[in-house]
């Protein structure tokens, strides 16, 4: 059978099968990635923080190469054990705007929902490596009285972990609790799930989707352009054709995609399939990313050259977040 049938049946599986397909054992892993010992050397073999990478991702790395921009992302190194005082375990005051277990509520007008700790895929710059999810309650009464209560909240964030990893039917009905809240206007997903498994935007899902009556937005999370592809674009084009805004956020990554070359090219492509760069993240300072850190000053750089090759709409905002503060603060 030709690598290009295997893919096609690859792809026709449900997401929940392709799900079982990560990568979640770095034995199987290095084997698949054709590494020397002396690259496996560089590897955590049991990182705090698990070991969890989509096959579609996984495809996409250079086999034999450690330095491959996907790669980086997702797979535990040595660098990881690097510390720094100023690097911590809740780098954005999460903790601090926690208003009831699952609801984190920063900024004015709008409330997050913290869904799931679950994600498709495990980031090794992830902000939330290390909070401290509410395990045992199950769904979100508290969190959607509190955003009853408080009229000044027009736009709910749902987030977590990835919202996606929750089922069609659980986001049916927290799609509809919400629209039974006057003054909730928008909700806005935060997902890396469709680049990970792009086969989550299924026709289940869709109906879904179609059912609310609130203005919907995706922030996805894409950091490089190997991430993209057309199976990737071809389910985005299913949410725009429901009316969904369809929004990129991506962090700035030492040795992923701190050229601008690189940033040029992603958000290009993002632009040319209607989906518009919205933010370039400054790290947040989280344990365990030191290695990933890029001097503000050179993120300035990169996007003052960006400006210059991309329009307007096309050049993200870079920001960072300082806890605490009110609002994203731009550099």
């Amino acid at each position: 059978m030709s690598l290009k049938i295997i893919q096609k049946s690859l792809d026709s599986l449900p997401w929940r099968e392709q799900l079982r397909k990560n990568f979640r054992q770095l034995s199987s892993f290095i084997s698949y990635l054709e590494l020397t010992a002396e690259q496996a050397k560089q590897l955590i073999s049991k990182p705090r923080f698990a070991l969890n990478v989509p096959f579609r991702l996984a495809q996409k790395m250079r086999k034999g190469d450690i330095d491959d921009p996907i790669f980086k992302q997702f797979v535990p190194t040595n660098q990881e054990e690097l510390t720094h005082p100023d690097f911590t375990d809740n780098p954005v005051g999460d903790i601090a705007s926690r208003k009831e277990s699952k609801l984190l509520h920063k900024y004015h007008g709008r409330a997050l929902i913290l869904v799931s700790s679950a994600c498709v895929m495990n980031c090794r710059y992830c902000f939330r490596q290390h909070f401290p999810y509410e395990s045992e309650q199950k769904g979100f009464i508290k969190e959607l009285e509190l955003i009853r209560q408080d009229p000044t909240i027009h736009e709910v964030l749902l987030s977590g972990g990835d919202p996606l990893s929750l089922s069609d039917q659980n986001i049916y009905e927290l799609l509809n609790a919400l629209a039974a809240i006057s003054h909730v206007k928008r909700v806005r997903f935060h997902t890396r799930f469709p680049v990970g498994i792009p086969q989550r935007i299924d026709e289940s899902f869709l109906k879904v989707i179609a059912s609310s009556p609130l203005q919907l937005y995706f922030v996805l999370h894409i950091n490089h352009p190997n991430e993209l592809g057309e199976d990737l674009f071809d389910r985005l084009r299913q949410l725009q054709k429901l009316g969904v805004i369809l929004l990129n956020q991506a962090v700035l990554l030492k040795g992923v995609n701190d050229q601008v070359a690189t940033l040029v090219t992603l958000c290009e492509q993002l632009a040319n399939h209607g989906v518009l760069p919205y933010y370039l993240n400054q790290l947040d300072k989280v344990a365990g990313s030191v290695h990933f850190e890029v001097e503000e000053k050179f993120g300035l750089q990169l996007i003052k050259e960006m400006a210059k090759q991309l329009p307007g709409y096309a050049v993200p905002k870079y920001i960072r977040e300082i806890a605490g503060e009110p609002f994203k603060t731009v550099l």
